[in-house]
């Protein structure tokens, strides 16, 4: 049994609040009526769905009815990208994203291209942001949309999205981003920003697991994926998740309501953590953009190493991080956001994403920053064994 433990892998997922939970357990058991239900339980439950699609459209600066909900953010960035493309391919079949997006973006332009649209890829630099005057020549009077997430899940690097969503306006291109990393951690206007469809989720911000929502602009005709019900104006059928949709309602206004001071400590204590790492730690690099990074968030490579070595000697004194995006843990293949970077496949599979929350303290950045160089000595040590004549199967 460990004597603590310490999460760090906020950005794969993260513990419900105690008044989220207590919510969603309210309407599991007292107000547990279909919200098509014309009687007074269906209307209860209506009522709680309704509230929280207000709560999200304040969030992001939009109106209530341009809210739907999911069952998260894989769901929504498919339904975005092959619903709009498939309803607008009359007017073109040229698509433009970053050679960063989560792999529902990914996969959804896969897909796009089996069906006979054109998919390219917008160059990202060094620290991940895109090319903004590469966009302006790539854009064609074919291009239908562009899609670019606003904080990227595994390097943090926040990208310039009002520029993105203001050249795509004026170039007759509609704006998709992601960003189920970005909202109620940082700020997001969907007007201010020219977005004219966003994808969230509820679980990265202390919500529960399995809603999330698409942010669609009035006006904008997209092609459900799914038939059988009237459900979220038929764009999203089938009976709604009515307490994961209340808790993800209150959590997002808390979280918005906290960012700027919650921000504010994240970054000092990632900070606090990265410099720690620096000095006692040879050979580490940060990945991402160090002023243009979502709270809390950092992404660390270790010369000599592998990810999964460090992270199993992390997670036997009660250190919980990731290697990447949690969805592609078990991918034989470096990630595609760090090889994107410019980092090699070996310094890609050399590489830590520790992220940090709300509840973390810095007594714990303090118990990380105490292990870690040890961790990382003996794994270096081993791999030193292991490059030998000798083999460390099975260790």
């Amino acid at each position: 049994m460990l004597e603590r433990f310490i999460y760090l892998d906020h950005s794969a997922t993260t513990p419900v609040r105690d008044e989220v939970s207590d919510l969603m357990q309210y309407f599991l058991q007292a107000r547990y009526g279909n919200p098509s239900s014309l009687h007074r339980f269906g209307r209860y439950a209506r009522e709680g769905v309704e509230k929280a699609r207000g709560q999200v459209a304040d969030a992001i600066g939009a109106f209530s009815e341009e809210i739907y909900f999911t069952s998260g953010g894989t769901e929504a960035d498919n339904l975005a990208l092959l619903g709009f493309a498939r309803a607008n391919a009359s007017r073109g079949r040229h698509i433009i994203m970053s050679p960063i997006e989560h792999h529902a973006v990914m996969d959804s332009g896969h897909q796009l291209e089996k069906e006979g649209f054109q998919v390219e890829y917008l160059r990202v630099d060094e620290e991940g942001l895109v090319d903004l005057d590469a966009l302006s020549r790539m854009i064609r009077k074919d291009t239908i949309l562009i899609s670019v997430m606003h904080a990227n899940n595994e390097i943090g690097t926040v990208q310039p999205i009002e520029k993105i969503g203001s050249l795509a306006r004026e170039r007759g291109a509609r704006f998709h981003t992601d960003a189920v990393q970005s909202l109620g951690k940082i700020p997001i206007n969907v007007r201010g920003m020219w977005i004219d469809m966003l994808s969230a989720s509820a679980h990265k911000l202390y919500g529960p697991k399995g809603v999330g929502c698409l942010y669609v602009r009035a006006g904008i005709e997209i092609e459900p994926l799914l038939h059988g019900g009237s459900q979220e104006a038929k764009l999203r059928p089938g009976t709604e998740n009515v307490a994961g949709i209340v808790g993800f309602g209150l959590a997002v206004e808390m979280a918005v309501s906290e960012m700027d001071e919650t921000g504010r400590r994240l970054n000092e204590m990632r900070d606090h953590l990265w410099n720690g790492i620096r000095e006692r730690i040879d050979g580490a690099r940060i990945n991402g953009s160090l002023k243009h990074r979502v709270p809390g968030h950092l992404s660390v490579s270790f010369a000599e190493v592998n990810d999964a070595s460090i992270l199993t000697g992390m997670d036997e004194v009660g250190i919980f991080a990731s290697a990447g995006a949690a969805c592609a843990s078990e991918e034989a293949e470096p990630s595609h956001v760090l090889t994107a970077i410019g980092l090699t496949p070996q310094e890609a599979r050399a590489t830590v994403r520790m992220t940090i929350g709300k509840d973390n303290s810095w007594d714990e950045i303090g118990y990380v920053l105490d292990h870690l160089p040890e961790i990382v000595k003996q794994t270096r040590e081993r791999t030193m064994e292991c490059s030998g004549p000798a083999t460390c199967a099975g260790r």
